[in-house]
């Protein structure tokens, strides 16, 4: 499959079905998040792979609205990042972000990213915050985002040509 083909599959799926991930299929997952470039490679981003049920439902309650459905995930994946590394950590923890979605996808396997970064509770509480001390990052990394992963529980229809916003390419000036 062409890597086009692969961006037109991957779809954010949020309902998953109780098949378990294989160790093959995470350490892939792991590949392609440690593929990730970086800025002036210096590797800013830290993983946690994390597959305990309890640590998954206590992940999937650090923020008000949009992290419900990672219960349901087989694995979800936090993608921090140290901030002493660089200045430019949000871009490096995306763009890993992506591959690891990507891959999920080459490999049959739904995702979604939940946004960690600025996100919490009415009452002030930071998702990150709650997300580092559930998985017990260092002071000096915080967490861009949660992606649940798991066998697909839902279909979506794929991306085409029709459905993409053609508008908002510009080709030499705006």
């Amino acid at each position: 499959m062409s890597l086009t083909e692969l961006m037109y599959r991957r779809r954010s799926i949020r309902k998953f079905t109780e098949e378990a991930i294989s160790a093959e299929e995470i350490k892939e997952l792991k590949r392609a998040a440690l593929c990730a470039p970086t800025s002036k490679n210096c590797k800013s981003w830290e993983f946690v792979f994390i597959t305990n049920a309890e640590v998954i439902k206590s992940l999937s309650e650090c923020k008000d609205a949009g992290a419900q459905f990672l219960e349901g995930a087989k694995l979800v994946v936090a993608v921090l990042a140290n901030t002493s590394k660089t200045d430019v950590w949000i871009e490096d923890a995306s763009i890993a972000a992506t591959f690891i979605q990507l891959q999920a996808e080459s490999l049959g396997l739904g995702s979604c990213w939940t946004q960690i970064r600025e996100r919490g509770f009415e009452d002030g509480r930071k998702a990150s915050d709650i997300v580092c001390k559930i998985v017990n990052a260092p002071a000096d990394c915080v967490v861009e985002c949660l992606i649940g992963i798991g066998h697909k529980g839902q279909e979506r229809s794929t991306y085409s040509d029709e459905r993409l916003p053609w508008e908002q390419v510009h080709d030499e000036k705006f």
